[in-house]
């Protein structure tokens, strides 16, 4: 099996809450399970930011990035979150190995919105790298940046570095950590099962907005482009990594149409 675990950059910020994770999915991937996580580090790049003096601007949700954001981008999201996570994961026992999606093609993206700056989509994703180290028993850990055709280098949204990774990858599993306890209905009563079309139903009738529209939208992407499953959980929700690798009726599941 193969699984793919995001990781918000919230959830990273404590190292508490950052050695807590690094434990389960040691564990899951001990188990047997092939793991590549990806993350994403915006408090801390917003942090960073406001340390030397420079606002964050963000359009659509996206942050702005331009020279100086690209710079704090390498230094924060592809370093020191990056470093600390796969330092965290290795003191948990797992083989961790730190990268970007610029690493041998692992994501390579074009310009999403000259508006944006360095802000990229994701137009293609090479696994084997990812094949390679997961094979010989490595977890591959992913930060939110990806190169282009022409040597440039994207800030890039993490569920939507999640889900063409996961999707090139031929995922089995694709597992959001966030700071919700899943997909709410009107009632704010969560939903266990979701397909594509619940999805699109609950984003037409207003009820998931905002971040939430982004992660249906990203989820209904990966089940539709291959990924046999998606759930999306609160990470900072007792052993959440354990229970779903475990079975439990935990979050919400997404999947493609069959609730059976």
């Amino acid at each position: 099996m193969k699984a793919l675990i995001k990781i918000g950059g919230s959830l990273l910020d404590d190292a508490t809450s950052r050695h807590g994770l690094a434990r389960q999915i040691a564990a899951v991937s001990a188990s047997g399970i092939q793991v590549t996580v990806v993350h994403g580090g915006g408090k801390q790049m917003t942090r960073f930011l406001e340390e030397r003096g420079i606002k964050s601007t963000f359009v659509r949700g996206l942050r702005v990035t331009n020279d100086e954001t690209i710079d704090a981008v390498l230094k924060v999201l592809a370093g020191s979150v990056n470093t600390q996570l796969t330092a965290a994961l290795c003191a948990a026992g797992a083989r961790g190995v730190g990268l970007t999606g610029i690493d041998s093609g692992v994501a390579l993206a074009d310009q999403l919105d000259p508006e944006l700056g360095f802000v990229g989509r994701v137009t293609s994703s090479d696994p084997a790298l990812l094949n390679t180290l997961t094979v010989a028993g490595y977890m591959p850990v992913v930060a939110c940046v990806a190169g282009g055709a022409k040597g440039e280098v994207f800030n890039v949204n993490g569920d939507s570095m999640a889900v063409a990774v996961a999707s090139a990858w031929k995922t089995d599993r694709l597992v959001f950590l966030t700071d919700v306890p899943g997909v709410l209905d009107a009632t704010k009563t969560i939903l266990p099962v979701l397909t594509v079309a619940d999805c699109a139903k609950l984003i037409a009738d207003g009820v998931a907005t905002g971040g939430m529209q982004a992660k249906l939208d990203a989820a209904t992407n990966a089940v539709t482009h291959g990924v046999a499953e998606v759930r999306i959980v609160r990470g900072s929700d007792p052993d959440i990594v354990a229970r779903v690798f475990a079975g439990e009726n935990v979050g919400t599941r997404i999947i493609a149409g069959d609730r059976s």
